[in-house]
């Protein structure tokens, strides 16, 4: 298995680290043919508008919807959440993203989560985080925050999060991620 980790902007090599802790190959994707050499795809944390503009200049933002309309495994975490969940991004999670919904740089926090399915707690690092305010029925919600602020979501072959579990020593969303990408 082959995951790739979209190498526009954000923690790539964090992701790629946390993928070999749990014996998988990342692998950094800039091209379209590199997408179309992946088992699955990291979307990286960053800036949602910069990595928007970058996935136009790259010619990637077309292949990469086709690749979300076919069913490719995806995991987008912080920006990942917020292209993913934009109908004119990427429209894999129909729900309405709050950007930046937790503050601004300062007022980034870590937390610990409770996550279904996770019988422990997980370390939860928000940065400039987005959370997402509703979504559609058939998107299963994995962790709230505040009671109302959905912050890890799983519909079909995606899994998106406002946190970095990257910049955790925890492999658990990671693994998640790849028992998706194995079903």
């Amino acid at each position: 298995m082959v995951i790739g980790v979209l190498d526009l902007q954000g923690a790539v090599d964090e992701h790629i680290q946390m993928l070999a802790q749990c014996g998988v190959t990342g692998k950094k994707v800039l091209s379209e043919e590199g997408l179309n050499q992946v088992d699955g795809l990291i979307i990286p944390g960053g800036e949602s508008t910069a990595i928007m503009n970058l996935l136009l200049k790259f010619d990637l933002l077309k292949p990469l919807q086709e690749k979300v309309a076919a069913g490719l495994p995806i995991f987008g975490t912080c920006a990942g959440l917020v292209l993913l969940s934009r109908s004119d991004a990427l429209a894999g999670i129909e729900g309405k993203v709050e950007r930046n919904g937790f503050g601004r740089q300062k007022d980034s926090f870590q937390a610990d989560i409770d996550v279904a399915g996770f019988d422990q707690p997980f370390p939860g690092i928000f940065i400039r985080a987005p959370y997402l305010k509703q979504v559609a029925d058939d998107v299963e919600v994995l962790a709230k925050i505040d009671d109302d602020r959905i912050i890890a979501v799983k519909h079909g072959k995606i899994l998106a999060t406002s946190f970095h579990p990257e910049l955790s020593d925890d492999t658990r969303m990671h693994q998640l991620f790849l028992d998706m990408v194995s079903a």
